[in-house]
């Protein structure tokens, strides 16, 4: 279970930090509450402790893992041959799965795209969320420096 002062990174939400564990009385029944500060929009989410599992929130990614993650994004393979509603929506589904390596390659895959030609308004808005969700990790990764920041560029 989580701590406050835990680094968390909530799917379709970004990273954040658990603030703090309270106790709420809503529609008549009292439950703990994860309230979580997140990176993104500066805004608070509470999660019930007992619906936590259910949301696959899990901590941030350590600096180990994002290496590894870089290498990938620097010379994975892109499936780039797919039409775009079909691209849009493996994207999408990576997205939702809350993992950085699965949001690295979205962005490593649309920026590759950008590159040859523009994308549709629908790619470039996921590219531009998968960016701020990418950069909320990153920015509360245990000792990441600002190379490790820029190989994400």
């Amino acid at each position: 279970m989580f701590q406050i002062g835990d680094h968390v990174v909530y799917p379709m939400h970004g990273a954040g930090i658990i603030k703090a564990i309270e106790e709420k009385e809503i529609a008549g029944e009292r439950k703990q509450y994860f309230v979580i500060k997140m990176s993104i929009n500066n805004m608070d989410v509470m999660i019930p402790a007992d619906k936590i599992s259910s949301t696959n929130i899990r901590p941030v990614t350590d600096l180990t893992a994002l290496k590894q993650i870089i290498h990938i994004f620097q010379h994975g393979e892109s499936e780039q041959l797919l039409p775009w509603k079909e691209r849009y929506k493996m994207n999408a589904d990576k997205m939702k799965t809350g993992h950085i390596q699965e949001g690295a390659e979205v962005v490593r895959d649309l920026m590759r795209i950008k590159k040859e030609k523009a994308l549709n308004p629908s790619e470039k808005k996921m590219l531009d969320d998968a960016r701020e969700f990418l950069n909320s990790e990153l920015g509360l990764i245990e000792g990441i420096t600002e190379n490790h920041i820029k190989s994400f560029s």
